[in-house]
């Protein structure tokens, strides 16, 4: 019995350590499957995401070959797109790309900027120049060194500012407020404007010396209504998006929410469209976001969307002011009635538009759209 123990053990041993065997092996084979698939992955995210880009059109490869060009150069950009279109990332995606990538990205709102300021913002300034300078202060020039300065909404940089920044890219040196010594500074120049440039040189709101300058390679960033085709890619990047930091699953989106965002001009550009499907992702019940979750305004401009606006504004406050002197509901049917009538009264202010009215309401879309059904309205 000992003997036939020790066989059977034996055999126990060596069929766990072929278990073992077999089980390292597939693990291996598995990791390698996992490698290729990630790398598989990432080679075609590469081929229509770059640094947060997302775009397959031909429009948006256009803007990827001319980003491939001029990474590696030092060269001054000027990069043209409506407001949301993705000029910071086209900017970043430069930077990061070329050989100043282990150097700063210093962004700057030109716009944004007072005049007092000026100075003391680009320069920087030493300890006791003015007062409440008790210490010295890199200016975003001198922060940049080496790296690129991205100057945003460059269009709208005031007449000092222009006089300034030429003298640094002419002469590569800055010199802090109050300070004695001027500081060489290697920088590249990255700007962005919604608007010509070359318009503004025209109407001599911008220097002639300074466009040239800058607009050494002009970058123009299709708005979102131009390359509708890269609405699904865009909506399951954001999706993703919200997905990861939230740690859920990703939620899915309808072909008919896909088309209604296609087909819709959203003026606020790519920038719209992720607020667009983060507050349905929040708003909604299930992981399906359907074309009636999607808060659009349907068929209009960016300044009819304004004029719309008001309009609702004003019509939501004669509907709050009709609420106030409407008698409460004293039972079941009359709350019906007074429902119906809401809901009749929400419409007709906001020009029948069902998303808006539902908003205008408080009401979820889904519940709205059963009690249109419920109260036969709009059948």
């Amino acid at each position: 019995k000992s003997d036939a123990l020790a066989e059977a053990n034996q055999e126990l041993a060596r069929a766990k350590a072929e278990i073992e065997r077999v089980l390292i092996a597939r693990t291996a084979e598995l990791e390698v499957a996992k490698r290729e698939v990630e790398s598989a992955r990432a080679e075609l995210r590469g081929s229509y995401e770059r640094h947060g880009i997302v775009g397959a059109s031909d429009a948006m490869r256009r803007v990827f070959a001319v980003v491939d060009r001029v990474r590696e150069a030092s060269i001054s950009v000027v990069i043209r797109g409506e407001s949301g279109t993705g000029k910071e990332l086209v900017a970043r995606a430069i930077h990061y790309g070329g050989s100043r990538s282990k150097k700063p990205f210093v962004a700057v709102n030109c716009a944004a900027i007072p005049e007092a300021l000026l100075e003391s913002e680009l320069f920087g300034h030493v300890k006791g120049a003015f007062t409440g300078a008790d210490r010295d202060r890199k200016g975003v020039v001198s922060q940049a060194n080496g790296g690129t300065l991205f100057l945003d909404e460059v269009g709208d940089m005031p007449p000092k500012m222009q006089v300034d920044l030429l003298r640094v890219l002419q002469e590569q040196r800055v010199r802090p407020v109050g300070g004695d010594e001027d500081e060489e500074v290697d920088i590249r120049v990255i700007a962005a404007s919604n608007k010509r440039l070359v318009d503004l040189v025209a109407k001599g709101e911008f220097r002639e010396d300074l466009f040239y300058r800058l607009n050494v390679v002009e970058i123009c960033l299709p708005a979102l209504r131009e390359r509708p085709s890269d609405v699904p890619l865009l909506a399951e990047h954001f999706l993703s998006k919200f997905a990861k930091r939230d740690g859920v699953a990703p939620k899915r989106i309808s072909r008919e929410a896909l088309v209604r965002l296609a087909e819709h001009p959203l003026p606020g550009n790519v920038r719209q469209l992720e607020h667009v499907l983060l507050n349905a992702w929040v708003l909604i019940e299930g992981d399906l976001i359907d074309a009636e979750d999607l808060a659009l305004d349907d068929d209009v401009g960016a300044v009819d969307m304004v004029a719309r606006d008001r309009g609702r504004v004003a019509a939501t406050a004669a509907a709050e002011q009709a609420d106030a002197q409407r008698p409460p509901p004293q039972s079941y049917d009359d709350f019906q009635k007074d429902e119906k009538q809401r809901i009749l009264e929400a419409l007709e202010g906001h020009n029948w538009n069902r998303v808006q009215a539902a908003k205008a309401l408080g009401i979820p879309r889904r519940t709205f759209y059963r009690r249109l059904k419920q109260y036969d309205i709009l059948q």
